[in-house]
């Protein structure tokens, strides 16, 4: 069987992908993987055969377009104004973004790219002949291949925020380039999604328009080298996970790094911080309490520790979903806040709204986590849950089904 995966340019959104295509190439299946040219290091990388043919808009200056707009329709729920699309610029009042002047210059510019991006993944589709195609949310180049190439097409959820949610959550993007309908398949709208891959247990289950494929969540947490463990020292353990990379689409006041650690260091609890060289030293000197790990998979630290601090990244609240650790997420954005709202719901964690959190409301959440089991109990039983549904391998019959039934 030959699989093509279509993957956008921002390496979280497929993550959740990247063992699915080990356990396809380990069973003998071609794979090849649709991506823009930022991301050939990412998917070689990661084991998978890269074909980097695709173009648009990047992920922060969609992500920035979409909280303007949120703004504009009065959904944008914090006190300060979102980032200038294009430049990522503060902008004092809405009036900074001229929307008729984006719309002749970079919007048009962006839609020209988006159509080439998928005439290009239409024509290698056709070349190339797959029997399936995957795609993540954003990279809907692989929802068009396969239906030029009459093939079924899969859409890789990351998370518990699906493809029919209330507005303002919105994971799919816009088709700027006009692509579907003028391949003769209509306007591009949800609906066209007919088969969702999805790791989400039932209780953070999403809304999703198409026919569920259950798969267990295997964390793929980039490279990195697992820490020797250590002992606890009767102390409380709390992981934090957090990245610079957040303020270039949501602000500088979404670094909510040196709150956490003040916060953590006041609570008299063993603070473990995952991040980058370039986080770290953003970050500056660090308190007594506080260890400082480089890229450290997430993965390998969550079992170690009671509790995890995250900004409601589908990576890092799936990986302590499979872990069973309690979680505590500070949001900056509407995807962001729906996950976190979904984990809460179930138990397994809480949700502190970005604009909320000061070192004193962090570390109050945090207590709060800490202290009541019931908490730990919804965790291991949601971890029970996702680590009951079928794995990437276990999953392939189902594929290879579906492949040739179509």
């Amino acid at each position: 069987m030959r699989v093509l995966f279509s993957v956008s340019s921002w390496p979280t959104h497929y993550s959740s992908m990247v063992p699915l295509g080990w356990a396809l190439q380990a069973a003998g299946h071609e794979l090849r993987v649709l991506c823009a040219p930022s991301q050939t290091a990412a998917v070689a990388g990661a084991g998978l055969p890269p074909v980097p043919l695709l173009g648009g808009m990047e992920v922060a200056v969609h992500n920035r377009l979409s909280y303007v707009r949120e703004a504009l329709a009065g959904q944008w729920p914090y006190p300060w104004t979102p980032l200038h699309p294009v430049t990522g610029a503060q902008m004092s009042t809405l009036d900074g973004f001229d929307a008729a002047a984006y719309a002749r210059t970079d919007g048009a510019r962006f839609a020209e790219a988006s159509a080439a991006g998928h005439d290009a993944a239409v024509a290698f589709a056709r070349e190339w002949r797959p029997d399936l195609v995957v795609h993540d949310p954003v990279s809907t180049e692989g929802l068009l291949a396969a239906l030029a190439a009459g093939v079924p097409a899969i859409l890789a959820l990351w998370g518990p925020v699906g493809t029919h949610e209330a507005p303002p959550v919105r994971i799919l993007p816009d088709d700027l380039g006009d692509s579907f309908a003028r391949h003769g398949f209509g306007p591009f709208g949800p609906d066209l999604i007919r088969h969702v891959l999805d790791p989400c247990p039932d209780e953070v289950a999403p809304p999703v328009g198409g026919e569920r494929l259950p798969v267990r969540y295997v964390p793929y947490n980039g490279p990195g080298v697992p820490p020797p463990r250590q002992p606890r020292g009767g102390r409380k353990r709390v992981c934090v996970t957090w990245s610079t990379a957040l303020s270039t689409m949501t602000g500088p006041r979404s670094y909510a790094l040196p709150a956490i650690v003040e916060a953590l260091a006041g609570l008299g609890v063993e603070a473990v911080l995952t991040a980058t060289r370039e986080d770290a030293e953003a970050l500056g000197p660090v308190p007594p309490g506080v260890r400082l790990l480089e890229r450290c998979p997430l993965y390998a630290l969550l079992p170690d520790c009671d509790a995890v601090v995250h900004h409601g990244g589908a990576g890092s609240a799936m990986t302590a979903m499979v872990t069973g650790t309690p979680q505590l997420a500070i949001t900056f954005a509407s995807e962001q806040a729906c996950l976190a709202g979904r984990m809460a719901a179930a138990g397994a964690g809480l949700h502190l709204p970005g604009h909320t959190a000061t070192a004193e409301t962090i570390a109050a959440t945090v207590a709060a986590l800490l202290d009541n089991s019931a908490h730990q109990r919804a965790a291991t039983a949601l971890r029970r849950a996702a680590v009951s549904r079928p794995t990437p391998v276990e999953l392939l019959p189902r594929l290879e089904k579906l492949a040739a039934g179509w």
